[in-house]
């Protein structure tokens, strides 16, 4: 509660809890340790500091989840009435302790996961929450924060801390990214003894063709949609004569809403529902290569 009393006193307008479960065998199994009862305690704090918009991030496709506990954590979640709810899928990465031990992906574990994201869409759409993008869902009536109107697409965004990414017009740059500890601990110890910070040494430049995939793919991801006007006076052209064999592909899949209003470039649910395979449809050749080639540490 001191913390909190600090940040609320400096004007802090958004807090992020990163719960992943109210089921204290999931939060284990997701290596995520913890209490429910603490986590309850924690969000009382924060709710009595009276910080204007809570988040409140959960996780599906645990070992051991199934739909009656996931309902779980859902109406745990709701009880707070959160401003924000993020369901992010559960994705397993090279080096970490779920890859260690052995949790990996295939094609019951994927639909699995699919089936848990519809319910827990369609669980907070009928709770009165309306859906921003794939992860993303806002309460329908929570104030708008003036942070609403910046746009990822558009906007230029700096990050401060160890891994903080940051975007400008031209470049994309963050620290070194890890997942062993030995080198993680080395990123945070190079980080804390730099003094100039006025030059990135880990990034990449975005060149014009980068700066439309990126526009493109950020725009799509989020559920309003994008006029493709909007596109076009930035680039001087229509996506779909920049991208008309992902476009194209996007569309055969049923991932482009065909009863989106004239003019509007819109995902459909469908196409929401992966989002995270618009990404990889989308890397440039160039991001291709750099990827083949980079080390894993």
């Amino acid at each position: 509660p001191d913390r909190l009393a600090v940040l609320a006193a400096r004007g802090t307008t958004r807090l992020s809890l990163g719960v992943q479960s109210f089921v204290d065998s999931e939060a284990r199994a997701a290596v995520r340790p913890q209490r429910r009862a603490d986590v309850e305690a924690a969000l009382a704090a924060v709710r009595d500091a009276g910080i204007p918009v809570l988040n409140i991030d959960l996780i599906y496709g645990i070992e051991g989840q199934n739909a009656a506990t996931w309902r779980t954590s859902l109406d745990a979640a709701l009880a707070w009435r959160p401003e924000e709810l993020y369901l992010y899928p559960l994705y397993v990465r090279p080096l970490t302790g779920l890859g260690r031990i052995g949790a990996d992906a295939d094609a019951a574990w994927d639909a699995q996961r699919l089936r848990l994201y519809r319910q827990g869409r369609d669980h907070l759409l009928a709770h009165g929450y309306e859906q921003v993008s794939m992860r993303m869902f806002r309460r329908a009536d929570a104030p708008r924060q003036a942070a609403d109107d910046y746009a990822c697409q558009t906007d230029g965004m700096i990050g401060l801390g160890c891994g903080a990414r940051s975007y400008t017009s031209a470049l994309h740059y963050s620290f070194a990214y890890a997942v062993d500890m030995r080198e993680i601990r080395k990123i945070i110890d190079d980080y804390t003894a730099t003094e100039d910070f006025s030059r990135a040494v880990t990034g990449r430049y975005v060149d014009a063709d980068e700066a439309r995939r990126r526009h493109l793919l950020q725009s799509l991801l989020q559920a309003e949609g994008m006029p493709p006007a909007d596109y076009a006076t930035r680039f001087g052209a229509a996506p779909a004569d920049d991208f008309p064999v992902e476009l194209g592909r996007f569309a055969a899949l049923g991932w482009l809403d065909e009863s989106a209003p004239e003019g509007l470039l819109r995902l459909s649910p469908e196409g929401l529902a992966h989002s995270d395979a618009l990404g990889p449809e989308l890397f440039s050749p160039a991001v291709r290569a750099a990827m083949a080639a980079y080390e894993l540490k």
